[in-house]
């Protein structure tokens, strides 16, 4: 097995191709979020109006800020559990979980006061994730069917 290629794992551990397939799952949520935000804020100004797109477009950029840092808070709570990596501060941690949600009572605030319309386009907005998850089982099965199609394990 001259051409074997290097893994980027550590010595010793090796994963296998469907591990690194589901490890590809969270960056293709993320893309299928930069796709779908701006397809549907398009979609909801043709449909509904500006003001309710705009709405929308505040709850798609609050949900993608909302998913990158309850990622990055995950991976900052299993890295001070394990004590591997690079250690996140607890306090910052803790800070973003709660910067979410004061971020969006604002948000809600400030629409809900100014342009009353356009609330429901933020609260639909906020489901941006759920769409991406949507797309990403999607393609998961499409993924399964493919690769049972075509004789692999």
């Amino acid at each position: 097995m001259t051409d074997h290629q290097p893994s980027p794992n550590p010595p010793g551990v090796e994963h296998s191709a469907d591990e690194r397939f589901c490890a590809a799952a969270l960056p293709r949520i993320r893309n299928f979020m930069l796709i779908l935000g701006p397809v549907l804020c398009v979609a909801a100004w043709v449909t509904f109006g500006l003001r309710s797109a705009l709405g929308f477009l505040l709850g798609c950029v609050i949900a993608y800020l909302n998913f990158q840092w309850l990622k990055s808070g995950v991976s900052g709570l299993a890295d001070r559990v394990t004590n591997t990596g690079k250690p996140q501060s607890s306090k910052g941690i803790v800070a973003r979980f709660l910067l979410r949600y004061v971020l969006l009572g604002v948000a809600a605030y400030a629409i809900l006061t100014s342009f009353p319309a356009s609330l429901r386009g933020l609260f639909a907005g906020l489901f941006l994730p759920v769409g991406a998850i949507v797309c990403e089982a999607f393609y998961e099965l499409y993924a399964a069917f493919r690769r049972d199609g075509s004789g692999q394990d």
